[in-house]
């Protein structure tokens, strides 16, 4: 079957798999209809809950499976209280960026449908529904914690459950130690309001003068600095308390003269959503650093509600800030779950480890690397796949570039930059590459959400180096993880070497983010990314990729040829198979594609780490789709996709791996990467990762057709995949990235000797 006519029969089949949506498939189209000019309002235009699940709600239940680690007594007590923490940076991001955009859309006028067909009111509404039992949960795994914890010989107290020597010791260390650093804000005709910054926590105070009505009420506020221990150690025990509880106790101290009529606990979430447009930008830079200064002053979408004590503060705040019902939220204990993460850094330095947290974790020397005295050499002789964080990032990826900027037969080196965090090594060689007379480009994306300021930092940095920099491409993220260093051979010939990945250059990352990535001179794919270079630097408009994709140019049409090619193998009674791995799923055209292909008996296995607005398993469009959902010690990122293009051998079918989900914007609205493994072993090595990982039965769960999860039944002796993982890169090697670093810091200190 050609394609035309392939592409004619799957549209038939996904017009008669839609009838009971009554949506035909001419609306199926993922690209979405603008409502007005601005970017962030989308509608997609098919929109039927009979066909898809809704992502909101798909992203909760991805934080209730967090949740579900946190209570899980087969993992350590303090990655238990690690994964609370989680749970609640998750829900502020959630807020800051979903929740925000939703509220903007309705602040807007506008009421664009989701693909599960519901308007921005209706999914608040289910929001706000799921939240109530996930804020509950939270609380109650936080007091079965608390109790676990004292097991080990350690206690959270409160105020109230100290001895009167331990209250006077603690008021000493309030006036020594943190009411030196307090700033205490009262509103009057003299004094505004002040600015509440975004996901501070603070402490409201209602206050009365000395011989006033009690009635006459000033309002203060005092916010809880971060910059200074979270969690007190009371002296001559083994037992904390949080600050805010201490603040609490003797914020009268701060007072003189007044009284203290009561106290609430409070914290903000401001909108993170942006509506800037910045197609029409002269100075992307400029845009950026205006959008950062304006974020900080942007609505307020949840106000937390801790212990109140005065609901008069709770009235004056909810009306001073301009606050509906809708945006209040209660606080599941009196202080910020986020804080957890300061009281887990002191546990671990001072209760035993066996039994408290995960055993420590080394990643491995990549085998292929071992024996290499130039990494150059080594790829040289074949491709290598490299898998994090199981193998050494340091030993690969950071000595790739590293040994680049040295080396003084690499002519230039070309890179993208996403996230790469502070005290960057990939940063160091750029510059270190500069100044020893390479030439030099890094593309630095500015509107990485959240890293916008370091990414600011760093351009300027590489600029002040005499890197060439570049900013991104207006109106497009580039989210692409790629580097291409160009180098002269013995014989003056010129030669290329890729590292194409699907995680950020971050060694902090890197060591618990699981990513895969491809070390390769193939010249077919080098030869493509220096085109693809070209275009981010330079404009060019080369579309006629033959093996990179690339989005968006052709990775979005690449996609739906393999899956409509699978259809034709399973027509022609060869076996057809998808699998991918990624993070997230919502891609309207590519899950229609996948509806029909699973009705011409193509076996889909989706391993999606968090929301997926597909409906697997439906006996109408999805009976032959599978999705589950791994979670564990690391954050599952990698993305991984194969096609097995009707193979006898599983092994000779197509593996791609790159930086995209299948999501709308990935797709259509990002510069994205994805690149071909040719390597016979680095085939072996990606299927064993996802065979391994479909065959989980200890942190895997599995989706049904209603978005809902369950666990897998697991037996007594199943070992978690990220454990077997772990185990069989020990196979391979004994020598650890604590060695490589180790061996490497040495060899420097004798270089400066």
């Amino acid at each position: 079957m050609n394609n035309s006519q392939n592409e004619i029969d799957m549209k038939k089949v996904v017009s008669q798999t839609q009838s009971k949506a009554k949506v035909s498939l001419k609306k199926a189209k993922s690209k979405p209809v603008r409502k007005k000019k601005k970017d962030t309002f989308q509608e997609h235009p098919l929109s039927s809950a009979e066909i898809f699940n809704n992502r909101e709600i798909g992203w909760l239940n991805f934080n209730l499976r967090v949740l579900a680690e946190a209570k899980d007594l087969q993992n350590p007590i303090l990655e238990r209280l690690k994964f609370l923490a989680i749970s609640s940076s998750n829900l502020d991001e959630f807020f800051m960026k979903r929740v925000g955009g939703l509220k903007r859309q309705i602040a807007y006028g506008l009421s664009p449908k989701s693909s599960d067909g519901q308007t921005p009111k209706k999914q608040l509404a289910m929001i706000a529904k799921a939240l109530e039992p996930m804020l509950k949960s939270q609380q109650e795994i936080y007091h079965k914690l608390t109790l676990e914890l004292q097991k080990e010989k350690v206690y959270i107290k409160s105020f109230d459950q100290l001895s009167e020597t331990q209250k006077v010791s603690l008021k000493k260390y309030f006036l020594n130690h943190i009411y030196p650093i307090l700033i205490p804000l009262s509103v009057d005709p003299g004094h505004p309001f002040p600015f509440i910054s975004n996901l501070s926590t603070s402490l409201g105070i209602s206050l009365v003068q000395e011989g006033k009505d009690a009635d006459e009420k000033i309002f203060a506020r005092l916010k809880i600095p971060k910059l200074i221990d979270q969690w007190v150690h009371i002296e001559g025990t083994q037992a904390y308390i949080h600050l805010i509880d201490i603040v609490t106790h003797y914020v009268n101290e701060l007072f003189p003269n007044m009284k203290v009529m009561g106290t609430v606990l409070f914290k903000v979430t401001r909108n993170a959503d942006s509506d800037r447009e910045d197609e029409d930008a002269e100075d992307l830079l400029a845009t950026i650093e205006e959008e950062l200064r304006q974020r900080r002053f942007a609505e307020i979408v949840r106000i937390e509600f801790g212990r109140c004590t005065d609901d008069w503060l709770k009235t004056f705040l909810i009306k001073e800030l301009d606050l509906k019902n809708e945006d209040i939220h209660p606080l599941p204990v009196d202080f910020d779950f986020n804080d957890l993460q300061m009281l887990i850094q002191t546990l671990s330095s001072e209760i035993p480890q066996d039994g408290t947290r995960y055993s420590s974790w080394s990643p491995v020397m990549p085998a292929n690397l071992q024996d290499q005295s130039s990494i150059f050499s080594a790829i040289d002789k074949q491709d290598i796949l490299l898998h994090h964080p199981f193998e050494s990032f340091s030993a690969s990826v950071e000595r790739f570039v590293s040994e680049a900027s040295e080396d003084p037969m690499v002519l230039a080196i070309k890179m993208t930059l996403y996230r790469t965090g502070d005290n960057s090594p990939f940063i160091k060689s750029l510059i270190r590459a500069a100044e020893n007379g390479k030439q030099v480009v890094c593309l630095i994306e500015l509107k990485a959400r959240f890293d916008e300021e370091r990414n600011i930092y760093w351009a300027q940095e590489l600029e002040n180096a005499g890197v060439h920099v570049v900013y991104g491409l207006v109106g497009l993220k580039t989210h692409a993880k790629t580097t291409l260093i160009v180098r002269k051979t013995a014989d003056e010939e010129l030669k290329t070497y890729a590292h194409i990945g699907t995680g950020n250059y971050n060694v902090v990352t890197s060591r618990f983010y699981t990513d895969v990535g491809l070390l390769t001179c193939h010249s077919e794919i080098t030869q493509e990314l220096m085109a693809f270079f070209n275009y981010l630097t330079g404009k060019s408009l080369k579309k006629d990729y033959q093996h990179l994709l690339i989005a968006p140019i052709n990775m979005f049409q690449k996609f739906k040829d393999l899956i409509r090619r699978e259809v034709n193998h399973t027509e022609s009674g060869r076996p057809g198979l998808i699998i991918a791995k990624f993070n997230n799923m919502e891609e309207n055209d590519i899950t229609l594609a996948l509806y029909a292909a699973s009705q011409f008996n193509v076996q889909i296995q989706l391993i999606v780490r968090g929301f997926c607005c597909v409906k697997p398993e439906d006996r109408l469009f999805s009976k032959n789709m599978k999705v589950q959902s791994t979670l564990g010690r690391f954050l599952e990122h990698s993305r991984i996709f194969y096609f097995r293009n009707g193979q006898e051998d599983p092994i000779d079918g197509d593996f791609y791996i790159g930086s995209a989900d299948w999501m709308y914007r990935n797709l259509h609205a990002r510069v994205e990467a994805i690149c071909p493994v040719y390597d016979r072993q680095a085939k072996e090595k990606l299927w064993d990762i996802l065979q391994t990982y479909w065959n989980d039965k200890v942190q895997t769960w599995s989706m049904s057709s209603d978005g809902s999860y369950a666990k897998k039944r697991k037996q007594p002796t199943d070992i978690g995949v990220q454990q077997l993982m772990m185990e069989k890169a020990l196979v391979k090697t004994n020598l650890t990235e604590d060695d490589y670093i180790s061996a490497h810091n040495e060899s420097d200190e004798d270089q400066d000797r």
